[in-house]
């Protein structure tokens, strides 16, 4: 591995956040209805710091093992970008589900998400020997689709028609990496 710090990428680092700090971010994001729908399938609404800080202050108590969390923070200023996260069956079959969002819209397109998640990879398959890593991404999201590719990731299948937005059905797709598709593709990590 050419690069000594696990959690830090060419333009990111992945980092643990206070509650307070974690929820003032998700808060302001969540005030992007785009964001929010890109995000998950849920109703888009607003939601307070406090009812965040919470949710997060008792989620954390009860976390388990599996799961692994983290906000993403630009190297250059260090300005909180976004959050990533690995959970699932990590245990007993090597398998994890990542979710992944860029919350500060100025940002999306920059390459943030991309080495966001060559990080969190590089993190599964090297230090918690995962075999495998999956995703859904929405149909109407072709940029993060693109972005997922590019890191390495594979159409795996697709549920037609699951979510109704803006009028109109669109499916939710399927993918995932394998751990020796990353190691081919990154042997150096």
């Amino acid at each position: 591995m050419d690069n000594l710090d696990l959690l830090q990428g060419k333009f990111v680092r992945l980092t643990a956040e206070d509650p307070k700090t974690a929820a003032e971010a998700f808060a302001r994001w969540g005030r992007d209805s785009e964001y929010s729908r890109l995000l998950d399938s849920s109703v888009s609404a607003p939601v307070s710091v406090k009812k965040i800080t919470e949710w997060m202050e008792k989620d954390l108590e009860k976390s388990s093992p599996t799961e692994y969390y983290f906000m993403i923070r630009r190297l250059e200023d260090d300005l909180l970008v976004g959050l990533i996260g690995l959970d699932g069956n990590i245990i007993p079959h090597g398998e994890a589900f990542v979710g992944i969002g860029i919350g500060e819209r100025e940002l999306w397109s920059k390459g943030y998400g991309s080495d966001a998640m060559r990080v969190i990879l590089r993190y599964g398959f090297s230090e918690l020997n995962l075999r495998r890593v999956s995703l859904d991404v929405f149909e109407y999201n072709p940029r993060a689709i693109r972005s997922y590719e590019k890191v390495g990731f594979v159409h795996e299948g697709r549920v037609r028609g699951y979510l109704h937005r803006s009028g109109q059905r669109w499916d939710l797709i399927f993918m995932g990496i394998l751990r020796e598709e990353w190691l081919a593709a990154y042997p150096k990590e």
